[in-house]
């Protein structure tokens, strides 16, 4: 990844978004060409120079301090992940060049897991790859044991499954909050090859991928809803909540709960055949 057209490209992306009445500042400048904030509008609501903040923008400013960043954060309305991606793209050195290690859920979160049926649930890293689940996540979503390992990812099944695709009634929803989470994924670790080798191959293979990363998500997830296809055909909505792991950051665990004797809940009952089978492995 090239940080420093990664960060102007987000700069560019968070200014468009904006407009002077949106931050209450008198438009600099006449007739404008493109929406969005300028430079020096973003700098003087920021409290720095427009030189300053244009070698910011270009990746030019090395050494750029955490009070400027924030500045910067709260001129663009930027929400905590979105600031702490700017963070990562500006300064990142604090990561240095170091690749990641391979990661592995430990027993006791694959513990955690099987004890959540019968909600689904399952565990994603860095790559979106799947490493911890239980039996219903496998019944509702893909038969992940059954899957290479390399297809037990969850930006694979969503972009190159056609079972995910026809699961996901609101496929670009779920395909975007996975584009978000490999952006910022690659804010953290910008020089894992695995993580920029995935982002290529999707990129390469769907151009729904493209337009989507050309959008310049970040996010985090947190918890909300999918509307999925029962195996009957009718269609119901399934909410999750996802938590980061305290052991790992990287890694998340997303549970699917519905509220109790709602129709989502007889919905997936129906769809896991009431199991609560547990599995006892890691992959």
């Amino acid at each position: 990844m090239d940080r420093a057209d990664e960060l102007r490209a987000f700069l560019r992306s968070r200014r468009a978004r904006l407009s002077p009445d949106d931050v209450g500042v008198w438009p600099v400048g006449g007739r404008r060409r493109v929406p969005g904030l300028r430079r020096e509008e973003v700098a003087d609501l920021a409290g720095v120079s427009p030189d300053y903040y244009v070698r910011l923008e270009q990746g030019r400013n090395g050494n750029v301090s955490t009070d400027v960043l924030d500045a910067v954060s709260r001129a663009l309305r930027l929400s905590d992940i979105e600031r702490e991606h700017l963070h990562n793209l500006a300064r990142p050195l604090r990561r240095g060049h170091l690749t990641p290690a391979a990661e592995h859920a430990s027993p006791g979160v694959q513990a955690v897991v099987d004890g959540m049926a019968p909600a689904p649930a399952y565990v994603v890293g860095r790559h979106t790859q799947l490493l911890a689940w239980n039996h219903p996540a496998r019944t509702v979503f893909a038969d992940f044991d059954a899957l290479p390992r390399a297809r037990r990812n969850m930006a694979r099944l969503v972009f190159l499954d056609p079972d995910a695709q026809r699961l996901y009634l609101d496929w670009e929803h779920k395909a975007g909050d996975v584009i978000a989470r490999l952006r910022f994924m690659l804010g953290r670790h910008p020089h894992d090859p695995a993580l920029t080798g995935l982002v290529a191959e999707l990129a390469d293979a769907r151009p729904e991928f493209r337009r989507l990363w050309d959008t310049q998500v970040v996010a985090d997830k947190t918890h909300g809803a999918y509307r999925l296809r029962h195996p009957s055909g009718a269609a119901y909505t399934l909410p999750f909540r996802a938590l980061r792991l305290p052991e790992d950051p990287d890694q998340t665990l997303i549970a699917y709960t519905p509220d109790p004797g709602s129709d989502a809940e007889a919905m997936l009952r129906s769809a896991t055949g009431g199991t609560t089978a547990h599995r006892t492995a890691a992959p």
